[in-house]
């Protein structure tokens, strides 16, 4: 940035900006962006940038109110804060239940070490951001891609082009769409197995889900057929292949093809997706590895610059304070050594981790803001990041002797702490970024984030059991009332659990079982890790914490993943993280995503061929990505007021008992036309 710079609202302005209703409207928007990006990271195992969704929500709010431009900001920052809360909830909090540490997932001890976890992470990575900010927002060399379209999105607003009513639409079309499916008026995915002499191929629709479709729009075509390739390598090729080479000499044993390759998917595919989740996290890395190496030297060099800044005078330069930064870490260092000591019960292990998590954190935060000021908080590899952290922890506890659920649980502790404050720290530094632009207080946005992470952290875990309880008891509830509806008295266990293995249980004895020991029971595969919620990247944490520190794991579908994900290397593939996870999602939905990225490269192609200039593109696009945010926002919003029903019991009407899967596809076809004529009727009304 140029020295003679001069912000939106010049420094010496004096704007009401840290209002109150801004911190509430933040705060508000902070817990709904964070149980957006929840529901839609677990389900699809990706997130959303939540900056775009809540500058247009505070606009149209703090308009409507009379309010500043400063405000708007600082309604924003607070409120996006909340998607980056979710986005390092999601890739580690699940582990825990899928690595057999917390079973059941929610009790109340479990809340509090949670929630302690994402407001101390979270405010550890606005303290690291706080002593770094001046010297990396003042780096000619970094873009700021985001940081810039959302101080744009503040300015547009002011002359009233703001686009509040293309994200309500979204939402409103999305939460409909999503009703239907739960009502069973339109059937949520269709499927047929194709069978041949000896081995058959499993045939499935695109899930009809508004979120997927929306998460696609926004990716793009291309990133959504590479995520789609990920999904016919596993169900065309790897699941029906393994399953046919497994029945081989008796095909005729297996009564349903479809839950033969999908258990084949389930026991086999998804460890090789996994080996290629790791390599692909590593290249992620490794294609970064200059400015990551230079994001590590100058993040300590820029430390040094920070510590001797001075006493700056001007509004717009004003950090939180040395005295408040310092203490803070300080408390912090302490909570996270009370945390890992909960986990190991050891005081030794605990130091080391918390000596470890600081170091690592401070260094992948400062890494992370500086790779935001290339790429943008949407390309900011937190969970390659993480599984770096998570392995070196790891391989650390078993030097330090430890081993079992202690060993695994305090792993996966110190990784959820990076991954939060990682993902956290990437977002302070875009939303500092943009304030710059604007003329907004560094340290008033800094203690506004503070309230945006606590009110996200709050509701963050209860959110998540929501959304995991609520498929379990929904899923195992309608699979007891088949089994009553068949006359079955008993049911033989199907758990892998010493305790329930093998074991005869009546239909009673069941029904008073916990919910999450009936989807045992019964392999009903619900909740985390199942097949609506996947939660792709917590899988991978957990599995590589406990088969690092256990050495229990599915080792050779890993290590076949790992050739596989070099294989995709050495073809230059974009991705092959990308692959690896649609792989590991359930067909329909990396499927919806792809038809998803085609609405969006339609209307690229109609851009392309009417000759649209860059101003008249920008508009369209803006719109669908803002028709696109609604969309997943709508779906989350309906799916946890479902999982909440579901969770307290509570029966809901269904029209049809199989619906008809040709009103989904109408639904669909009419969707696509939503997504493409509004963007397009918008530039041409404007």
């Amino acid at each position: 940035m140029s020295e003679n710079f001069v912000p939106f609202v010049p420094s010496e302005t004096n704007m009401k900006e840290f209002s109150l209703r801004a911190v509430i409207l933040g705060a508000f928007m902070a817990m709904l962006m964070g149980a957006a990006n929840a529901y839609l990271g677990l389900k699809a195992g990706m997130t959303i940038a939540a900056t775009y969704t809540t500058a247009v929500i505070a606009m149209a709010v703090l308009k409507a109110l009379k309010g500043t431009i400063l405000e708007e900001n600082a309604a924003r920052t607070v409120g996006s804060i909340g998607g980056n809360i979710a986005s390092g909830a999601i890739f580690v909090l699940p582990a825990f239940f899928i690595s057999g540490i917390w079973n059941p997932f929610y009790s109340t001890s479990n809340y509090i070490i949670s929630t302690l976890i994402l407001i101390f992470a979270g405010i550890l990575g606005i303290m690291f951001v706080t002593l770094l900010r001046r010297v990396l927002i003042e780096d000619k060399d970094l873009p700021f891609p985001e940081s810039i379209a959302a101080a744009e999105i503040h300015k547009s607003g002011q002359k009233g082009t703001g686009g509040s009513k293309f994200l309500l639409s979204g939402m409103g079309v999305g939460a409909l769409l999503t009703a239907l499916v739960d009502f069973k008026f339109i059937a949520a995915s269709w499927q047929k197995v194709v069978t041949f002499s000896k081995g058959s191929l499993l045939l499935r629709s695109p899930g009809m889900a508004p979120a997927y479709f929306g998460v696609g729009y926004i990716i793009g075509p291309r990133l959504g057929a590479i995520n789609f390739s990920g999904g016919v390598l596993a169900w065309g090729l790897l699941a029906p292949a393994i399953a046919y080479f497994l029945n081989y000499a008796n095909p005729s044993a297996i009564p349903d093809w479809a839950v033969e390759i999908t258990r084949v998917w389930k026991a086999y595919v998804r460890y090789i997706a996994i080996g290629g989740m790791l390599v692909g996290a590593f290249y992620t890395l490794y294609k970064m590895h200059k400015s990551l190496l230079e994001g590590i030297t100058r993040s300590f060099a820029n430390l040094r610059k920070a510590a001797a800044g001075g006493i700056v005078s001007e509004r717009t330069e004003k950090d939180l304070h040395m005295k408040y930064v310092l203490p803070i870490l300080i408390v912090i260092a302490v909570v996270m050594f009370f945390i890992f000591n909960y986990f190991t019960g050891s005081v030794i292990p605990a130091a080391v981790a918390t000596v470890v998590m600081i170091f690592l954190g401070f260094v992948f935060a400062a890494v992370s803001g500086y790779l935001v000021g290339i790429i943008g908080v949407s390309n900011n590899p937190t969970s390659g990041l993480t599984v770096s952290v998570l392995i070196v922890v790891a391989f650390l506890m078993i030097a330090l002797g430890m081993s079992g659920n202690a060993g695994v649980a305090a792993v996966l502790g110190v990784a959820a702490f990076t991954c939060v404050s990682v993902s956290v720290a990437g977002e302070m530094m875009q939303d500092l970024k943009a304030g710059h632009i604007l003329g907004c207080t560094p340290w008033k946005m800094q203690v506004g984030d503070i309230f945006g992470v606590i009110s996200a952290s709050l509701v963050m875990f209860l959110v998540l059991s929501l959304l995991h309880l609520g498929d379990i008891k929904q899923t195992t509830s309608n699979e007891i009332t088949k089994l009553q509806n068949a006359n079955t008295t008993s049911v033989i266990s199907k758990s892998k659990n010493p305790e329930f293995a093998g074991k005869t249980f009546s239909l009673a004895e069941l029904s008073g079982l916990s919910p999450e020991i009936q989807n045992e029971v019964l392999g009903t595969n619900a909740g985390f890790g199942g097949e609506k919620l996947p939660a792709p990247q917590a899988s991978l944490m957990a599995i590589m914490a406990r088969g690092i520190v256990e050495g229990k794991t599915e080792l050779i579908m890993i290590i076949i993943g790992m050739f596989m994900g070099a294989a995709l290397i050495l073809m230059q593939v974009k991705s092959p993280m990308l692959i690896s996870v649609g792989m590991y999602l359930p067909l329909d939905t990396s499927f919806a995503i792809f038809i998803g990225g085609l609405m969006k490269g339609i209307i690229d192609k109609i851009i392309a061929k009417r000759k649209y200039d860059d101003k008249t593109k920008e508009k369209i696009t803006n719109t669908g990505i803002l028709l696109s945010s609604g969309l997943i926002a709508g779906e989350a919003l309906i799916g946890l007021l479902f999982a909440g029903l579901a969770f307290a019991d509570i029966k809901i009407f269904h029209f049809f008992e199989t619906p008809s899967f040709l009103g989904s596809i109408v639904a669909i076809v009419l969707l696509g036309v939503f997504l493409i004529t509004i963007p397009l009727r918008k530039n041409k009304n404007s």
